[in-house]
This record gives C-alpha cells, structure tokens and sequence, in this order.
C-alpha cells in the first residue's frame, strides 16, 4: 500500500517546520491530525426516506467509507422528531483514509466552491479543532452532478492533538488549508 502524498508531506515538510516553532524534536510535543469527521444532517429524511440513502450513497462515495446512521436522541414535537428517528450520518476517517480525503478536499473539492475566498480562519473551537461547512456534495468530482436529486450541505472537522487554536491553525496552514486572510 503506498503512502498518501499528505501524509509523505506532513512527515518531510510540515514536522520539520512544526519542530522547528517548538524548539523540539520530540513528536509527542508537536500536534498532529487525529481524525475528520465528515456528517450530514438529515432533518427531511424523516419525511422522505429516500433521502437518507441517497445521502450515504454519496457520502460513502466521497469518503471511501460506509456512514454510520446517526439517530435522534430526544423528541422534538416543533420538528416532528421523535427519539429514535434517522436524522442524520457521520464519518469518521483516520490514518490513510484521512490523508486521502484531505488531499482530495483541499487540492479538488474546495477550488470548486463557488465564490470561495478561502476558509475562515476563526472557526476553531478553542481547544484546537476546525470545523467548516461545505452547502453541496457536488463539489467534490466524485458525485455526478446530473444525477443529484436534491443538494445536500455537510460539516467536515479536523480534530488535532493541540490544545490551542494557535497550534492547530499553523498544523492546518502548514498541510495545505487555504484559510483566509485577514485585512484591517
């Protein structure tokens, strides 16, 4: 199996640099890219269960991953929402798989965005995990346009070993995240 440009770049390029700011060459001081969640929300899946399908066809296609169905934990009677319901599926990708998709997301999918100006560099959560919105599956090439039904958005996050916003966002700088930049 060979190795995933990401992760040949990370290893010979972005560790280095990282080592480097953290005056260290220890791997376990430097943060690093555990995993990315990849989920969809599926409100409307309780009234067309069609669209729950659709939508994991897709998101297998896109992730190289079968989704996990994500259920309802409470019943919400102003949605319609009982407990229990399919509202929604979720990735979680690591190691190669995770390479991969980065790749594919930053070199591919995000230059297809319409009007994309790069991504927000606020959006961090304070300990060091990004998150970001993407509005439809049909930027990434792997999904036939023509054959999409209805558009369906979804949330993909970068969850790092760092503990602050600082690190991650020069970890995610460094791999490649076209972040936006900031003009005063």
């Amino acid at each position: 199996m060979s190795v995933p440009r990401l992760m040949e770049k990370y290893r010979t390029e972005v560790l280095p640099a990282l080592y480097e700011q953290a005056g260290t060459n220890n791997p376990m001081a430097v943060p690093r890219l555990n995993k990315i969640v990849v989920s969809m929300g599926l409100g409307i899946a309780i009234q067309e269960k069609r669209r729950l399908e659709m939508a994991a066809k897709d998101l297998t296609v896109i992730t190289g991953q079968k989704p996990q169905v994500c259920r309802a934990r409470k019943s919400v009677s102003n949605f319609k929402v009982r407990a229990g319901y399919e509202t929604g599926l979720k990735v979680t990708l690591r190691g190669h798989r995770m390479y991969e998709f980065l790749d594919r997301l930053i070199n591919t999918a995000i230059p297809r965005i319409r009007d994309f100006r790069g991504l927000n560099p606020r959006s961090f959560d304070g300990r060091g995990n990004y998150s970001f919105g993407v509005n439809e599956q049909t930027v990434f090439p792997e999904i036939d346009a023509a054959a999409v039904e209805a558009p369906q958005g979804m949330n993909i996050t970068f969850v790092t070993s760092a503990g602050n916003d600082r690190d991650s966002r020069e970890l995610l700088r460094l791999i490649g995240m076209p972040f936006r930049t900031e003009q005063g």
